[in-house]
């Protein structure tokens, strides 16, 4: 399953173990709101780009029987709507952008979007175990778009980290 995580372990632990000592609720709560903050371009992102991911199928054979889809559900945007941001200041404090498996409807397996990040996915017709078929994506979306949020996530967590460390002293 893709995701993404920024852990800046020492800072942040530090950090958190310091805010335990001080009993600066507010101030965790208030971090911990401003480092989601930083997370969300780079959800929307995800979102965005899954839901205008160009697919094209393998095609029909000839004499191959067609038809429209049996359920009503635009799959891109089922994967959209389970795209989530995680913040921890627990044990292992960051922020982490991941699919919800629990999100997705029971018949898109987790497989489907690791499937969909390497080019290709690869499904039974209509859920005919007997006949599958391939649909081709462009490869390594999901790491693309986390490649291009990456400096900027990093650098707001570092401003934030800083930030609330000035505070507490």
């Amino acid at each position: 399953m893709p995701s993404f995580q920024i852990i800046g372990t020492g800072q942040l632990l530090e950090l958190q173990r310091r805010l335990r000592a001080a009993g600066h609720e507010n101030i965790r709560s208030s971090m911990q709101r401003r480092v989601r903050r930083a997370a969300e371009p780079l959800r929307n992102d995800l979102q965005n780009t899954v839901r205008t991911l160009p697919m094209r199928s393998q095609g029909r054979a000839s004499g191959k029987r067609g038809g429209p889809s049996p359920t009503k559900r635009p799959f891109r945007t089922s994967i959209a709507r389970a795209i989530r941001i995680s913040v921890r200041t627990g044990g292992s404090p960051g922020a982490r952008v991941f699919l919800d498996k629990g999100l997705l409807p029971p018949d898109i397996p987790v497989g489907a979007v690791t499937q969909m990040n390497n080019g290709r996915l690869r499904h039974p017709v209509f859920g005919n175990r007997r006949r599958w078929t391939n649909q081709y994506t462009p490869s390594l979306w999901w790491d693309k778009t986390v490649r291009q949020h990456t400096p900027r996530m990093t650098a707001e967590v570092a401003r934030v980290v800083d930030d609330v460390s000035r505070r507490i002293e």
